[in-house]
């Protein structure tokens, strides 16, 4: 009953979409990162963007306007990470907050001794567990170009990361995924990364290991060679993770 509800629902939401598919053809055109995926695909990813802008709320901070092309970028780079999931991923909050440009954030951290140091610093983004994603328009109207830098992207799949209460690389898994090869994998080298500059990849990366999960996600989605060269064994997760084959 209730899986008729919302697949009723779902239906309406699709059918009274404020943008056509020649819109969303559009503006996935402004996405270079898109153009891998076939017609079926970016069906499926522009029926999942509607729904995701019916279910969240996207707001500007400093005066930032939120046009239609705002809006649709971030919806289809926010969708592609679940294209092979469901929106049930990103279920449990609700908002989205866009900065002009990158923005002061507060800081507070404990080191060895416990001592609490207060302070700030600029960000391009970030996820809150149970909270919004805030992201700056400066650095995601640059994302998906192919570069391997996707702040979209990064802090979506924190969102994804955070499904299990905290961000530490080890989201939920497919049913068919081992947990102790995934922890296996991403630790061993995680910390390789940590001593070993890979071409292509961030050194953001090397923080911890919800660092290392989301920037390497960047790069399975925006030039997933350089993942297969750096961390074959990353990429064939991946690809199960995310039920996708970039390549």
């Amino acid at each position: 009953m209730f899986s008729m509800i919302k697949d009723w629902r779902e239906q309406r939401i699709l059918d009274n979409s404020e943008f056509t598919h020649a819109d969303w053809m559009q503006a996935a055109k402004r996405i270079v990162i898109l153009d891998r995926l076939n017609e079926d695909e970016l069906t499926r990813l522009f029926e999942l963007a509607t729904l995701f802008l019916a279910d969240k709320s996207i707001t500007g901070a400093q005066g930032f306007e939120i046009s239609d092309t705002v809006r649709q970028s971030i919806a289809l780079q926010a969708c592609l990470p679940i294209l092979n999931l469901s929106l049930e991923w990103y279920a449990g909050w609700s908002a989205i907050i866009i900065y002009p440009g990158s923005y002061k954030s507060e800081t507070t951290t404990v080191d060895e001794l416990g001592i609490v140091h207060e302070g700030s610093q600029h960000r391009s983004g970030e996820a809150w567990l149970r909270g919004p994603v805030i992201l700056s328009w400066k650095d995601a109207k640059h994302s998906g170009e192919r570069d391997g830098h996707n702040v979209v992207i990064h802090e979506f799949v924190h969102k994804l990361d955070m499904l299990n209460d905290r961000a530490n690389g080890f989201p939920p898994l497919q049913a068919d995924m081992n947990p102790a090869r995934w922890t296996e994998i991403m630790t061993r080298d995680f910390e390789d990364f940590q001593s070993h500059h890979k071409s292509g990849l961030d050194r953001y990366g090397a923080t911890n290991p919800a660092e290392f999960f989301a920037v390497l996600s960047e790069v399975f989605f925006e030039t997933p060679q350089n993942l297969v060269d750096a961390y074959p064994d990353i990429y064939d997760i991946m690809m199960k993770f995310f039920r996708q084959t970039p390549l």
